[in-house]
């Protein structure tokens, strides 16, 4: 007896079985995409880390701590600037509205660490605790991006936790080494995670 067919058969079974699974995978991820704001920049957040690097290249020259501080300062508002007009421009064109659904649960998590990051700096400027900031600074930027990104595309609170692996590896460094790591932190990662978003998740 021939048993030519059944080979056959079972390869169909397999392919169908395949095909339903890729069908369940697709509507899974489209379900989450929904719930999710994929308003996030990416090349925004690509000139965000362009603008770090520079900033770190030139508080290596600086002659004060306070000019180094106020540099970064600068830096902060430059990129939530950047940052805040990208965003609003790919919620446009993502239509994913900033203030309600899962844009307003975003803000809502990525707010507070950053305004803790806000009171947290300027009890260590009025110490001169210049130090401890770079380490506090990512790793609290980190927070707030992992928090922030519990409601976004599942690279953001990647990013967030790579934030605070630096900025925890700052804190137990010497400090000379600061300015590196908010050189790679806000320049490298930035980059590097702004370009990922922006090819997998559009701009």
């Amino acid at each position: 007896m021939s048993t030519a067919p059944r080979p056959a058969k079972s390869a169909k079974v397999v392919s169908i079985h395949e095909h339903a699974f890729d069908n369940l995978r697709f509507i899974r991820e489209t379900m989450e995409r929904a719930g999710a704001f994929t308003a996030v920049p990416g090349w925004g957040g690509v000139l965000m880390g362009v603008s770090a690097v520079f900033t770190a290249f030139l508080t290596t020259r600086l002659p004060s701590k306070r000019l180094w501080f106020a540099a970064w300062i600068g830096e902060a508002l430059l990129a939530s600037a950047i940052g805040l007009f990208a965003m609003i421009q790919k919620s446009k064109a993502v239509k994913s509205p900033l203030l309600y659904g899962p844009g307003r649960k975003f803000a809502l998590s990525l707010l507070p660490p950053m305004f803790a990051g806000g009171i947290v700096t300027a009890f260590l400027y009025q110490n001169s605790l210049y130090s401890v900031m770079p380490g506090l600074w990512l790793i609290l930027y980190g927070v707030a991006i992992t928090t922030g990104g519990a409601f976004s595309v599942n690279v953001v609170p990647l990013m967030g936790i790579s934030f605070m692996v630096l900025g925890t590896a700052a804190l137990f460094s010497p400090q000379e080494w600061g300015t590196l790591y908010m050189g790679f932190g806000f320049g490298g990662l930035q980059i590097i995670y702004g370009a990922i978003i922006a090819r997998r998740y559009g701009g």
